[in-house]
């Protein structure tokens, strides 16, 4: 009988929802679950990924929404990180409100597969850095030969 007692699984349980950052970011009371689901995964990416430094969580009065900051290594400056499920919509008023927290931001695109995508946003339009190496744009090169040799 110890046996078969032995090889009973108890009911399994979602570690997410005993996580205590999950737990802490229920207490929010944001409106959405999603978003905050979405929160949390972006949390563990940032802390056991991607190794970035007191990331914590603050609840948005405005949006309604969990927002992370942290510090991508010791000494750089807090970021805001925007975690959003890829359903849901944002407007730029939404953007600007994270904005005039005065730190950088990152919006993170939360898909329902867990993919995350991050994109830096900025306050203005920012100047994109040169291509790294040889650039040609082969299309309109082949294109002037063949009208050279007309």
């Amino acid at each position: 009988m110890s046996g078969a007692k032995a090889s009973e699984k108890a009911p399994s349980t979602n570690w997410i929802l005993q996580h205590p950052t999950y737990q802490q970011m229920k207490e929010l009371n944001v409106g959405e679950s999603e978003q905050i689901h979405a929160a949390f995964l972006v949390y563990m990416d940032l802390t056991e990924v991607r190794r970035w430094k007191e990331v914590s969580c603050v609840k948005s009065l405005d949006l309604q929404v969990v927002l992370l900051e942290a510090r991508e290594k010791d000494g750089a400056p807090v970021h805001t990180v925007l975690p959003l499920p890829v359903h849901q919509s944002l407007c730029h008023q939404s953007i600007r409100q994270v904005l005039d927290r005065g730190f950088p931001m990152l919006l993170c695109a939360v898909a329902s597969d867990s993919t995350l995508v991050y994109q830096r946003m900025t306050d203005g339009l920012v100047t994109p850095d040169p291509p790294v190496g040889a650039f040609e744009d082969a299309g309109r090169r082949q294109h002037r030969k063949r009208r050279q040799h007309r």
